[in-house]
């Protein structure tokens, strides 16, 4: 997982590089609050451009990232959401309490960034 910090708009970026099983869950979900916790960031997003496969234990994470999000202050949003993984994420509802964003459209390349 690639992590990336944009100071200026207090930006958290996880980019997320593998498949999201229960085996994987547990190393991002402890990097997740870590970084979270560490630079308190107004919003957090997800992006989901290289994963594949997911399954529940994918769903129960970003639940809990969402939560420990808004509990701080922060938005937490969704990005780059492969076929797969948006059909996941529309079944079980996760689209309806956390907002899919279009970063590329936001940045253009001009932010400073921190890759963490």
């Amino acid at each position: 997982m690639e992590v990336r910090y944009y100071n200026q708009e207090r930006l958290l970026l996880f980019k997320v590089t593998e498949e999201i099983d229960e085996c994987k869950v547990k190393k991002i979900r402890r990097r997740a609050d870590y970084e979270i916790e560490r630079f308190m960031p107004k919003r957090v997003v997800f992006d989901f451009n290289s994963v594949s496969f997911m399954d529940s234990a994918g769903i129960g994470m970003v639940i809990g990232r969402y939560k420990q999000t808004t509990m701080l202050g922060g938005k937490f949003e969704l990005t780059n959401l492969t076929d797969s993984v948006r059909k996941i994420f529309e079944m079980s509802g996760v689209l309806k309490l956390i907002p899919e964003v279009n970063l590329e459209e936001e940045f253009s390349g001009t932010q400073k960034e921190e890759v963490i």
